[in-house]
């Protein structure tokens, strides 16, 4: 490979292609993935809503809605408001608890051959903990994703991912909990993005998953009040992007677990560059809701890409864009 003047890779000559398809298997710790597209959390419900409507064996893994240890009714309407290239949301989190999760979804899933990633969040440690305990119990489960965006209602309302010490704690218990892949979901609104991807892969986290959603509101002029009844929501889509490329550059420089990055994923270049800035695999979110067929076909792209550029497999591009690589 040759570096160009910025430092990034510059793909081989296309004399090199081979007749063999590339390589898209992928490795999250002892999760082992077909390719490296999953679905965010959030954006692909609980499996079956999306049932029929596309093929989820061309994905790598699903990763469903959060579930907390109860049930939870989430925050009153409006809890979703369009905004210039992306989505604000205030669901809430919203989930039937893993008892419901239980009884009403892992039926589905026990007839699907794609690895099940859970998300799963609580209000105290305790929760967290409790989750975390019940999932270890479920053979279907194939890894848990760490929502430690949420509030500690011990600790004031402050999220569990953005004071150091309290996302170590909570990833260390998690890790007492289960024995399953652990995928730890950062939050990007942190000083030191770097600093956190030390912390929970030292406390025993698998692998990273950022980015999650970024603080925002929208004013009704009209009416002159907010337009969600939380006031306040998590603003997703092509608009957070570049910043979420820029984080996963960020964290990947910092860490040795694998990296899932995501935000924005509209098209084939946004997953590359996600690659490039050191991701392993990526998760597709906001597209997912008006355009389902894009993540089930993006591995497709990623290896005519692959192809196109005479490269052998995934490895040839994760990473290529940071400095150790160039």
């Amino acid at each position: 490979m040759r570096s160009d003047r910025y430092g990034v890779r510059e793909a081989e000559p296309l004399d090199r292609v081979t007749a063999e398809q590339p390589r898209l298997t992928t490795q999250i710790g002892r999760l082992s993935m077909k390719n490296p597209v999953m679905v965010a959390s959030g954006t692909f419900g609980y499996g079956p809503e999306y049932d029929g409507l596309v093929d989820m064996s061309r994905l790598g893994a699903v990763v469903v809605k959060g579930i907390s240890p109860w049930a939870h009714h989430g925050n009153e309407t409006p809890r979703t408001v369009e905004v210039t290239s992306g989505l604000i949301n205030a669901i809430g989190l919203q989930n039937p608890g893993f008892e419901g999760f239980c009884e009403k979804y892992l039926p589905f899933w026990e007839r699907v051959d794609v690895p099940l990633i859970v998300n799963i969040w609580g209000r105290t440690l305790q929760d967290y903990g409790d989750v975390a305990g019940m999932f270890e119990q479920v053979p279907r489960v194939d890894a848990l994703e760490l929502n430690i965006s949420c509030p500690n209602i011990k600790e004031g309302g402050i999220a569990f991912g953005t004071k150091l010490e309290m996302a170590r704690e909570v990833v260390s218990l998690v890790r007492e909990k289960t024995t399953k892949p652990l995928i730890t979901k950062l939050s990007p609104n942190v000083s030191d993005i770097a600093a956190f991807a030390r912390a929970v892969e030292d406390a025993g986290s698998d692998a990273i998953s950022l980015i999650n959603s970024m603080p925002a509101m929208k004013i009704d002029i009209k009416r002159r009040r907010p337009v969600l009844a939380n006031v306040t929501g998590g603003l997703t889509g092509p608009c957070i992007r570049p910043i979420a490329v820029k984080l996963v550059w960020e964290a990947a420089q910092a860490v040795r677990i694998p990296i899932i990055g995501m935000g924005g994923i509209e098209k084939l270049e946004d997953a590359l560059e996600f690659f490039m800035a050191g991701a392993r695999a990526v998760a597709v979110g906001t597209a997912n809701f008006y355009d389902p067929s894009f993540a089930p076909g993006l591995p497709g792209m990623i290896a005519d890409y692959l192809s196109r550029e005479g490269l052998p497999s995934m490895d040839a591009i994760v990473g290529a864009a940071l400095p150790s690589r160039a």
